[in-house]
């Protein structure tokens, strides 16, 4: 399992001092001393993508960051085709059948093969699905259930990354099978994970909320 960076930022002395020499009040100054919780790791190849042999320089770093009640986590990835469109989760686990799985947005790469996502919402431990119990769901797309199974909370600490249609998957060398992992369930498969880290101890799992 590759584990994760944790880091903290808080003021130093000399800030702290300078803020109170500013006529901030105290409550403010050690308001602004508490830590800034944050993670770093890495996404590597997908095993689908991986037993293709396609997409070889594939990978991306992602940074979470504690903004107290959120998280705001930033996805850079690289080594993808170029201007491609791919579709971000949270998942319960890395690799198929993936579980519980919840699309955060879109990650499009420029002419170089990287791009950038950004998103907030809660990544941390606490990060879980719940249904009480089955209910009526809008179908929207023929694809769309039209209720929900009941769970219990179960945590999704893993993230993955969809090419957004199986042609893009294709022309990479990848293949063309068809999946659910996009807006109108068309996508293709999965480029990249957090495979890298056990199936029980998925990267958001690190952070304290």
């Amino acid at each position: 399992m590759q584990p994760v960076q944790r880091r903290t930022k808080a003021l130093g002395a000399a800030g702290a001092a300078g803020l109170l020499l500013a006529g901030l009040g105290g409550s403010l100054a050690a308001q602004g001393s508490q830590p800034e919780k944050r993670i770093d790791f890495t996404m590597v190849r997908s095993a689908a993508a991986a037993n293709a042999g396609c997409v070889p320089d594939a990978r991306a770093s992602v940074e979470i960051q504690s903004k107290g009640p959120v998280e705001k986590m930033r996805v850079r990835v690289k080594g993808l085709p170029k201007n491609t469109n791919f579709d971000f989760f949270v998942i319960q686990v890395p690799n198929a059948p993936f579980g519980l799985s919840w699309y955060q947005g879109d990650i499009e790469t420029n002419g170089h093969g990287t791009g950038t996502g950004s998103f907030v919402g809660r990544f941390n431990v606490e990060t879980f699905i719940v249904a009480p119990g089955s209910a009526p769901a809008p179908k929207v797309h023929d694809a769309d259930a039209t209720t929900n199974p009941a769970t219990p909370p179960v945590h999704t600490f893993h993230l993955g990354l969809w090419f957004n249609s199986p042609a893009d998957a294709a022309a990479a060398g990848c293949p063309s099978t068809v999946t659910p992992f996009n807006g109108d369930h068309t996508a293709g498969i999965q480029v990249l994970s957090t495979r890298n880290f056990d199936d029980d101890q998925g990267p958001l799992r690190q952070l304290a909320p």
